[in-house]
């Protein structure tokens, strides 16, 4: 008998396809092998339950000098801060960290760095939704914009949210 090969790297573990566009997807750690197809719909339904439907922060261009001003909420003008998902799409988040107990479940983030592959050096921020294991009440997190929007629709939403306790 031989060696058994590892064959698994190259399978879309969803639609079970073989091809060039399959891969390990996450930017934090491994979710899942899936080709676009599939990691697309999996990441677009993810982003709609966690809410990370912010859209995807415009690169500047070098040679632009106009001035740039820090995105703002679009229904109550506040500042808000643009981050990208561990899964590629980004969400709005509050500029500022507030105790767990001030913020409900669905609403909780917290921001990981990440090191380049050979390097200590932080390279990136990514948005990363609190889900499995609940933070202590003083426990620092960072909401999502819709948490403390002043529009009446994310008022009662968050009102909603924080009735409805734990997911």
């Amino acid at each position: 008998m031989g060696a058994t090969e590892d064959t698994s790297r190259g399978v879309c573990q969803s639609c079970h396809t073989v091809g060039t566009t399959v891969r390990e997807r996450g930017r934090v750690s491994l979710m899942a092998v899936l080709c676009d197809p599939c990691w697309n719909a999996y990441a677009n339904q993810l982003a709609l339950e966690e809410g990370a439907t912010a859209p995807p922060q415009a690169e500047p261009d070098p040679d632009d000098i106009a001035w740039y001003e820090p995105p703002t909420c679009s229904d109550c003008g506040a500042a808000v801060r643009h981050y990208p998902t561990n899964y590629d799409r980004w969400v709005y988040l509050a500029v500022e960290d507030v105790p767990a107990k001030d913020v409900a479940p669905r609403y909780r983030w917290r921001l990981q760095s990440l090191q380049g592959r050979h390097s200590s050096v932080p390279g990136a921020i990514v948005a990363v939704r609190i889900r499995s294991i609940e933070p202590l009440p003083s426990e620092l997190v960072r909401p999502a914009h819709r948490a403390l929007c002043l529009n009446p629709e994310a008022v009662q939403e968050a009102e909603e949210g924080r009735a409805a306790g734990p997911e």
